[in-house]
């Protein structure tokens, strides 16, 4: 990832919090997000007077870094960077939002550009194909937004199940599927952990009935027992997510994978150990034939950019989970914007 490495008295780094609000309620199997709060950093190369922005966000309850002291780690990271005048990975992998954050600040400097690499997609000449997320809510609101992604022209919709009765969530599915092939729109599902280990095989076989493309974290992280069973028997392609979160070190990443064996990773890089964590999960998935796509957290415009960018340089062409950046009534400018079921970047108006 980011190796630069700028002369230790010329870097300073600064931060601050923010908090955003959410448009609307961002319901999930682990509760409702009313506002999101975040450090954004500033990196500043005091020779040249040029900045780079990066952000901080750990999510509360599922980060392995919600910490309650956690200014004071980010205060003491900021210091060794501007004292070393370099990331230093190895010993921040434990905090992988922060990693996220410094990664993002140092590529905004070293660019001078929100475009941090030269790709069609910095360039504005193409998209990156993403999925319309359909958030939990009444069986009422769901039904009202998955019309709504369709008739925007979204060919990859995710929907979060799990918050409303199960039949429900089949029926909404049912909805999309006897109007819409599975040759024309894709359709992925988020459980987020909310399936027991004795119900998840009758409600896979279910779901696996509605020419599902795959379902993300079934039953809650942590069993990997019971999900390397799961993996190996469900008539539906099981996607590990939550399950990532936390296991930083290279060997245990390697064991998770070996012992569960998912057919798919989800990548976030907050989540994730940073963008650097991150590529390290995609090697070993990709040394065991496991697929990947990439997803934001939540993040900010800033955040969202960064992985975009990212993204762009993988050559992954599976829609990636990128468009978060309007969920919020206040936001940092980056110009982003999402086009039919394509998230694109203008670099007229960086």
């Amino acid at each position: 990832m980011d190796t630069t490495v700028f002369p230790s008295n010329t870097l300073r780094l600064t931060f601050a919090p923010h908090v955003l609000h959410f448009k609307r309620p961002a319901g999930t199997s682990r509760g409702v997000y009313l506002d999101r709060r975040l450090w954004l950093i500033t990196a500043e190369d005091t020779r040249t007077g040029r900045v780079g922005e990066g952000e901080c966000a750990p999510l509360p309850n599922l980060s392995c870094d919600d910490l309650p002291d956690y200014e004071a780690i980010l205060e003491r990271a900021c210091r060794r960077v501007e004292a070393e005048g370099c990331i230093p990975y190895e010993d921040l992998r434990a905090y992988p939002s922060i990693l996220f954050g410094l990664e993002t600040a140092f590529l905004h400097l070293a660019s001078g550009s929100p475009a941090f690499w030269d790709t069609p997609f910095s360039r504005g000449e193409a998209g990156i194909p993403i999925n319309g997320l359909i958030w939990m809510g009444s069986y009422e609101d769901m039904f009202a937004q998955i019309q709504r992604k369709m008739e925007a022209g979204f060919r990859c919709i995710k929907l979060k199940i799990g918050a409303i009765d199960f039949d429900e969530e089949l029926a909404l599915l049912r909805y999309i599927r006897e109007r819409v092939p599975a040759r024309d729109v894709e359709l992925r599902v988020d459980a987020n952990g909310a399936f027991s280990p004795r119900d998840a095989q009758y409600k896979l076989e279910q779901l696996s009935a509605l020419d599902l493309h795959s379902i993300e974290q079934p039953i809650r992280a942590g069993q990997w027992e019971e999900m390397a069973r799961l993996c190996a028997s469900s008539p539906l392609d099981i996607a590990l997510d939550e399950e990532l979160i936390g296991v930083n070190d290279p060997a245990e990443k390697q064991r998770l994978l070996d012992t569960i064996r998912p057919r798919y990773i989800i990548l976030k890089p907050s989540l994730h150990g940073g963008l650097a964590g991150a590529s390290e999960w995609i090697r070993l998935a990709e040394e065991r034939g496991i697929g990947w796509w990439v997803t934001s957290a939540l993040e900010s415009n800033i955040g969202l950019n960064a992985i975009a960018q990212w993204c762009a340089t993988l050559g992954n062409p599976m829609p990636q989970g990128l468009g978060t950046g309007a969920l919020y009534t206040e936001n940092f400018p980056r110009p982003l914007a999402v086009r039919r079921d394509c998230l694109w970047f203008d670099p007229i108006h960086i």
